[in-house]
């Protein structure tokens, strides 16, 4: 299956601009909302400053089962690869977790969060989580993981949780204690920066059937109440009844963009109105003009957080587009994603050059 292609063109922005703040609560709401004042949100961004860095899963692992898993959890590859991100200026990461992985071994998932944030933090890095994911494989199961499928991006990644919680309605149960566990056990580390509750609810067709457990984990971050910011990234004009509930629920406006900058910049300008701080979570393919040299000075003339997808080329394979597999697994003629090869050398110098001009500058 192919990841939708986030295409917002000046026609498609009517259904972003149609999700405009008004004072009426959601349909849906079912716990007491206790979402960010405007001036909670812009303390939070004076305090955290320009947010640059990368959708970071280190190069030895397929998907976030083999990321976080005692057997695969790989801290000397999480160290050396978040060294490569500072030293080119990188503050943050955005990191998936999965409800897995702490089901099989809940007091090892958190203590191998606790050293993720110990690595990261030693790096001068904060860090996204990202709680749920609806993403590529609909299925996956503890243990090993599969090897990558040569020249096919993403090809072992998975949902988190997949189609199993449209078959065993039993599951939301699990997956409130998981996320519950997870946001009290770390609300108050100041190493965590925000907390993305759900990547792309809707994605691979799922459309309205993501809706629930979007408007569920809100509530459960609003009982919970952390102090980072809880946010959920629109990332197409396509389900705007998604929209506009991430929207009107998110202590912080975040986003998804992969086009150039002409459509990246109408985006900024749309999402504005909101007035609370925006951070685009996932940019940076160069197949469809979005790239370090003119979109970055963008994000960073418009304070808005600029999270790219990818660091190193590894087992996940996203330096190969979405839809344009190479099946012998040969070099594609131009990366889509990432910045470093396996052994830190730059893919391209220019670029580095490019991102330590912006975020190293005195």
């Amino acid at each position: 299956m192919k990841k939708q292609i986030l295409i917002y063109l000046l026609s498609a922005l009517a259904a972003l601009s149609a999700c405009q703040p008004t004072q009426k609560e959601p349909a849906t709401k079912q716990a007491k909302k206790a979402k960010w004042t405007v001036e909670q949100a812009n303390a939070w961004a004076a305090e955290n400053g320009w947010l640059r860095g990368c959708n970071f899963n280190p190069s030895t692992a397929i998907n976030q089962l083999e990321t976080w898993q005692a057997e695969t959890f790989d801290t000397l590859t999480i160290d050396r690869e978040l060294g490569w991100a500072q030293k080119i200026g990188m503050n943050c990461m955005r990191v998936y977790l999965h409800h897995v992985a702490w089901e099989v071994d809940k007091e090892g998932f958190k203590n191998r969060m606790k050293k993720y944030l110990e690595i990261a933090d030693k790096h001068g890095i904060k860090t996204i989580f990202v709680i749920f994911d609806d993403c590529w494989n609909p299925t996956y199961q503890a243990g090993k993981q599969p090897a990558p499928k040569p020249g096919v991006h993403n090809s072992g990644w998975i949902r988190d949780p997949g189609d199993l919680i449209h078959e065993d309605s039993t599951l939301i149960v699990l997956l409130e204690e998981y996320t519950k566990d997870i946001l009290n056990t770390f609300k108050d580390d100041k190493r965590i920066v925000m907390w993305d509750l759900y990547n792309e609810p809707g994605n691979f067709k799922y459309e309205m059937k993501s809706m629930p457990l979007l408007q569920k984990v809100f509530e459960w971050g609003w009982q919970v109440r952390p102090s980072q910011p809880l946010t959920a990234g629109v990332w197409t004009p396509a389900l705007p009844e998604f929209n506009v509930f991430q929207l009107e629920n998110s202590d912080i406006i975040t986003y998804h963009n992969y086009n150039g900058p002409e459509e990246h910049q109408s985006v900024i300008d749309s999402l504005r109105k909101y007035g609370r701080p925006l951070v685009c979570t996932e940019y940076m393919a160069r197949r469809n003009n979005s790239l370090f040299t003119n979109i970055m000075p963008i994000l960073k003339k418009e304070n808005v957080g600029a999270i790219n997808w990818g660091l190193v080329a590894g087992k996940s394979n996203t330096k190969y587009a979405w839809d344009e597999p190479i099946p012998d697994g040969s070099e594609p003629p131009l990366w889509f994603h990432e910045i470093f090869h396996p052994d830190g050398t730059p893919y391209k110098q220019a670029e580095v050059d490019t991102i330590k001009s912006l975020t190293l500058a005195k």
